[in-house]
């Protein structure tokens, strides 16, 4: 089982520092939503991140090596997980940074591709081993991270039921589909489906899957495809899903959706904050880093 755990949080945060009515937030809160990549937001005890409970669960399922893409201004990091650029020490975990440049004549960075082929680049050995790749800031359980290393398939991400993720309709019915085949083999991932649509994309067992991009990739399949991925048209980025679609095209069946059917906790937007605090104080009273959950973890 691999080891390596990609954390992308080079983004922009558009969604989260736009304007907003919701006043349930304090100043502080609101400061940090408009200033802080959405990983560092402060939603536990103490005004710890997010990204601490995401790195709990991922030494929870035997993560060791971690790295996390951060963007040009993105210091703060270091001041939270080690000032070292590489093999920095926090609870067991090896955490090292890599930095998402924006290309000259962009102001934003140019997508999750983009993010993961420059860690790529500034790691080659990730080239030549598997790792799992997720965002910052989604709180996947250990028992997902988990399950990512112990598949046997070169690559996979969590199938998700939609049903179980207890976002707002609206907000869900946004989400792209995942279609599998035999064997939950992923065919393809459907953009913005209508209702009427979306019935089509109903797995075996009935359910309606989404990606809440945490995947597994074999890093000497997907290089060249990180490396050629095309822009979007509509939103200008090079996109993770694509250069995994279009991998697909030249070996298919090479990836599994790992059926799951819970919760992914996520900072979005503003409004998410407090749903995500109320969360963590429910399901995250301590963080014991000292002891692992489950045996086969380690």
């Amino acid at each position: 089982m691999h080891t390596n755990l990609i954390i992308l949080a080079g983004g922009a945060s558009s969604r989260m520092k736009k304007k907003t009515s919701y006043e349930g937030l304090s100043e502080e809160e609101m400061l940090q939503a408009n200033k802080r990549s959405k990983g560092l937001i402060g939603v536990g005890p103490n005004g710890r991140p997010l990204m601490d409970y995401l790195l709990y669960n991922a030494k929870q399922a035997g993560y060791k090596k971690i790295y996390i893409v951060i963007s040009e201004q993105g210091g703060l990091f270091k001041e939270f997980y080690g000032n070292n650029n590489r093999n920095n020490a926090f609870h067991g975990l090896n955490i090292s940074f890599s930095i998402q440049y924006i290309p000259e004549g962009r102001v934003k960075p140019f997508g999750t591709a983009d993010a993961l082929f420059q860690t790529v680049v500034q790691y080659p050995e990730l080239n030549t081993q598997y790792y799992t790749v997720c965002n910052s800031d989604n709180l996947y359980s250990y028992k997902a991270l988990l399950a990512l290393r112990n598949t046997n398939s070169d690559n996979a991400f969590i199938s998700y039921s939609r049903g179980a993720l207890e976002f707002p309709s609206e907000r869900i019915s946004r989400f792209a589909l995942a279609k599998l085949g035999e064997e939950n083999c992923l065919l393809d991932i459907i953009e913005k489906p209508d209702s009427k649509e979306a019935e089509n994309y109903r797995d075996a067992s009935g359910k309606l899957r989404v990606s809440m991009n945490a995947f597994k990739f074999k890093g000497s399949m997907l290089v060249d495809y990180l490396k050629n991925c095309p822009i979007n048209s509509e939103r200008n980025e090079k996109e993770l899903p694509t250069a995994l679609l279009n991998m697909l095209a030249d070996y298919p069946n090479s990836t599994i959706g790992i059926p799951f059917s819970e919760h992914v906790p996520d900072l979005t937007a503003k409004e998410d904050i407090i749903a995500v605090k109320e969360y963590l104080s429910k399901y995250y009273k301590k963080l014991n880093w000292d002891i692992v959950i489950n045996d086969i973890a380690t």
